[in-house]
Order: structure tokens, then sequence, then C-alpha cells
């Protein structure tokens, strides 16, 4: 019997053979920079039930069984009709990376030494490449009952990701929505600054209030780090503690304050501190002021002549914060500087801010300078939502808002409630029942679409549908300028007719067999993004006081696979 010769490769074989060797290390290599934000971020940050359960289905066999879940909330927070969809990135960050190491397998197996040892083997072979999820727009105005996410896979790997995925979205669309609610207050002519890194739950809250505050429309933060990574203005002052460690004039090095004229200013022949005393004596209260807080305010001045911004309520607020800090701006406006402006950190914000104000117009009237009249006013203080709204009752004359503490803590609703649920299983629909009917789910793989009118070029609804039999070409649905019916899922008797103008698709693909098919944008474009979708809406869906609910329906068939 002749031998068979071995077929040599090909140059053509050999060159496709490199090819797919280089493109699978370059993939691998863009696994590596996409990762999650926190270290913690891996395939044991999760409930040991998701273990148990993958444990149960890989004990019977039904591990590789295709599953759809939901991952939504059932009710808005903070009293409200609306949230803002927080988290899309860092979920596409686990998902990119999700597996278990040699190391967790060992740890785990230390853990569970009785379970079947080939499980762990399988546990290793597990990532996320038979997964795909689509999701909303990070950023996006969302309602309940509509997907966030929709993963569907191997019921297995669909099961382990459900902490991890819900931990990261809870939190960021929570702190999103809160901030953009303030900033629904503030109008968008205010700053807001968050402040809120050193009452953060940990570590990791601050990082995430940080970045998610500005997400939802704040200007800046405090908190350096979270300004670095995530490209945020970085914004500060000082403390009382800084104020209160001068105790006189003579504390200050009268030779090394020496502040250079800019903009074509003349040299003083007096020094910074004897024109800063000379304006004093010439100030209503001014001989009264407090001299170590006027010494403060001289040091920081020549700290930074060009961004001259004094906390003003150490001592006394109207008798001897404003003044000082009007001394300093004057002797710096001599100099050709442009000082900012006084933070207000107690008191009653709206009167100190009304009274300084006042001054300052007064001030700039005195001495012919009026840009005194605009100096920005800063208030902190312990605010929230609340507050705001009182304060723009009283006609407040604040500029910017520093808020800390009712931001990062969500202390008005700390929790936002996202749930993860199964709604189908090798293509069968199904359902969560409850007595309840908000506990109930919408049953089905579902696609979910925003239906606007021409009248007023708004959105007036949104619709879940069927997937795939509502979303093809030939049997859409939703149609533009096509009358369709939509009705509540689980109530007969509401229901509506709607011939809209536009039709928006909500979920969008970002992961595809084990793939992100998602460029997420920049952490402006989110935030620009959010700002634009929340403009687009009517006020009485997002006003504080008995908001109007925004209409979620679902498609004639979809409600009836809830009977």
């Amino acid at each position: 019997v002749k031998k068979k010769k071995k077929k040599k490769k090909t140059k053509t074989a050999v060159n496709e053979s490199a090819y797919r060797t280089k493109i699978m290390a370059e993939m691998q290599e863009e696994k590596k920079e996409y990762i999650p934000g926190s270290n913690f971020v891996n395939s044991l940050l999760t409930d040991l039930y998701q273990i148990t359960m993958t444990y149960a289905y890989w004990k019977n066999k039904h591990e590789e069984q295709t599953a759809v879940f939901d991952l939504f909330f059932r009710k808005c927070p903070f009293k409200g009709e609306y949230t803002i969809f927080g988290g899309l990135d860092e979920c596409l960050r686990f998902l990119n990376t999700f597996g278990f190491s040699q190391k967790h397998l060992q740890q785990l197996e230390g853990r569970f030494p009785t379970w079947d040892k080939k499980f762990w083997e399988y546990l290793g072979t597990l990532d996320a490449a038979l997964l795909t999820v689509y999701a909303q727009r990070e950023g996006s105005v969302c309602f309940p009952r509509i997907p966030l996410l929709r993963i569907e896979g191997p019921v297995a790997v669909c099961q382990l990701i459900e902490t991890t995925l819900l931990n990261l979205v809870n939190y960021a669309s929570l702190v999103t929505t809160n901030a953009c609610r303030i900033r629904q207050c503030v109008g968008t002519s205010k700053a807001l600054l968050e402040f809120g890194l050193r009452r953060a739950q940990g570590p990791d809250g601050a990082m995430s209030a940080s970045k998610y505050a500005y997400i939802g429309g704040f200007d800046g933060t405090s908190n350096v780090l979270a300004g670095i990574i995530n490209d945020i203005p970085i914004k500060g002052t000082h403390a009382h503690s800084f104020v209160s460690s001068f105790t006189g004039i003579d504390a200050l090095n009268k030779e090394l304050i020496n502040i250079p004229p800019i903009n074509g200013a003349n040299e003083k022949n007096t020094t910074f501190i004897d024109t800063v005393l000379e304006y004093r004596s010439q100030l209503e209260h001014g001989s009264s002021t407090n001299l170590g807080e006027l010494a403060a305010f001289i040091a920081y001045a020549f700290a930074f002549p060009t961004g001259f911004l004094a906390l003003v309520d150490t001592y006394d607020t109207l008798n001897s914060g404003v003044p000082n800090f009007i001394a300093v701006s004057l002797a710096l406006h001599d100099l050709g500087y442009k000082p900012i402006g006084i933070r207000l950190d107690s008191g009653d914000l709206a009167f100190l801010s009304k009274e300084s104000r006042a001054y300052f117009k007064k001030i700039a009237a005195q001495f012919k300078i009026a840009s005194f009249e605009k100096f920005n006013i800063v208030a902190s203080n312990d605010i929230n939502e609340s507050v705001l709204h009182a304060l723009n009752e009283q006609g407040h004359e604040i500029d910017s808002f520093g808020i800390g503490t009712h931001l990062v803590t969500c202390k008005r609703q700390p929790a936002l409630g996202c749930v993860y649920k199964l709604v189908a299983i090798n293509g069968q629909p199904r359902i969560k029942v409850s007595q309840s009917q908000s506990k109930m789910t919408v049953p089905g793989k579902k696609m979910a679409y925003r239906l606007w009118t021409a009248s007023r070029n708004e959105p007036i609804l949104d619709v879940l549908v069927r997937d795939p039999e509502e979303v093809q070409p030939d049997n859409l649905y939703c149609k533009t300028d096509k009358q369709c019916l939509c009705e509540h899922p689980f109530d007969g008797t509401k229901r509506c007719r709607v011939t809209p103008s536009k039709v928006e698709q909500i979920l969008i693909p970002v992961f595809e067999k084990g793939k992100v098919v998602y460029d997420s944008p920049s952490l402006q474009e989110i935030r620009t993004h959010c700002q634009t979708q929340i403009a687009r809406f009517r006020r009485d869906y997002l006003r504080f006081t008995n908001p109007t609910p925004y209409k979620v329906s679902v498609s004639g068939e979809l409600r009836d696979l809830t009977q």
C-alpha cells in the first residue's frame, strides 16, 4: 500500500493562517485594554446562588439552554417619572473580560470541596463568547419595564453575570438620575459642582458618583482622581481651617507677598497688603472685620491671583467675610486681575446671597467697577433637591452650587431597584406571576420603540413588541404614519391607538457573540446625549411635584402572553 504524501501548506494557506493568528492576537490585546474600572469587578463579584444555580443546571444537563433575560426597573426613583440609564460602558467592560481564572476556581473549590470536581473544569471553560446583548444608550431617558439590557445566551452564563450587571447599573443609574433632576431644578445657567468624595460610600462609591454626576449634568468635581481619570473639570477653593489658621496680618510675610501687575496695570508704590488695608478702611463694616480672615484671603489671593474665590462664612458673612473679600478684590483689580467670587457654606443661603449681591452692586457703583456686580456666588451646605426648589421660590442670587452628601448617597432614595428576570428559554416565553401587577413580568424576547408625535415633535410613549415576530420588515408593528394599538401590559381597559410621526428603536446591539460591537462615546458625549434627550420631553413628565406618568405600552400579541 502506497503511503499518502502529506500535502505541503501553500503560501496562501500560510498567509491566511498567519493573518488569523495576527487578528486573534489583536483581539486579545483589545480585550486587555477594555477592562472594568474597578479591580473588584470580576466573575467572583456575584451572589452565591448564581453559582449554585449554574451547578444545578450543569448537573441536570440544562446549562446550554438558550435563555433571554431582561434587566429593568419597576418604578422610577425620587417619586419621579423618569430615570437616566448609567453604567453601560462598565457592563461592556465586564462582559469583555468575563471568565474564571485558575485562581478563582481554586478559591471556589476550596470553599465547596464536596461539589463535583468536573464542574470546576466546566466553569473554567466559560466566557461571554455566546452572549448577545442589546441595550439602551448610556445617558438615555428611560422608563419602567423597558429593558435597560436584554441578554441572550446559554442560561448558565446569563445566570452567572446577573448580580454583577445589576451592581454596575443600579447605583450608576440612580446617581445619574439624581444629578439630572438637580440640573432640571437649577436650569442651564447655574453651575453644579460635585463635592461628595468625603461622604461617599467608600472609594468605589466616590469614583462612580463623580463620573455619573457629570453625565447627569454636573459641571465639575472636587474629586481629583476622578477628574483626572475621567477628564472631568476639577474645582475647589479652600476650607474654614485655612481661614482660621491665620491669626492676623502679622502672620503674613510682607516682603514675600508681592503680586506683579498684568494687562498693562501700573506698578503700585505700596505693598499689596497695605493696599488691601487701605481699601478695607474705606468699606462699610471694614474697620470691624476679622484680621485673621483678611490675612487668609490675602495669602490665598497671593497663591491664586487669577482664581481668587473666598469662603466668607468662617466668622461673620456680611460684617466680615464679604467686606474682607471686597478689600482683597479691589487690590487685585488695581493690578489687572479679575477676582472670581465667594462661597457660602452656612446660614440662610437665599438671604445671604441676596445681601451679598446687593453689597457687590453698591461697591461696583462706589468704585465704578461694573464687573464687581457679577461676582460668582457659590453655595454649599447640605443642599438637596428640595432645598433648591425652596431657594428658587425665594429668589436667590446664587450662581453655582456645590452638592455632596445628598447627591452621592442619594439620601432621598438609596437604591433604584433594578431586577433581572428570565423572559424566555429555548424560544418559549416565560413569565413571573404575582398577585401584585408591579411584580409581574412581560414575557418573551422583546424589542422596544419610542413613538413620536408630529404635532409637538416629542415622544408620546414607549412600546414593547415581540422580537423577532413583530420587528421583521414585512411585519413591523410600529411604522411611521401607520396606526398601531398600544395596550397596558396587564389591564385590558387601558389602551390607545397611535399614529407616530417617527419611530425610534430604543434597544441597540452592543455585544454580539462575545465581541463588543458598540463604541462607547466619551463621557462628554454621553453627558450631551443625556441633556439633549431630557430636553425633548414635556416638562410635566419632569416636574418635581406630581409629575405626569409617561406611558409604557405593549403590542396586542405581547399582551396576550400575559393572560
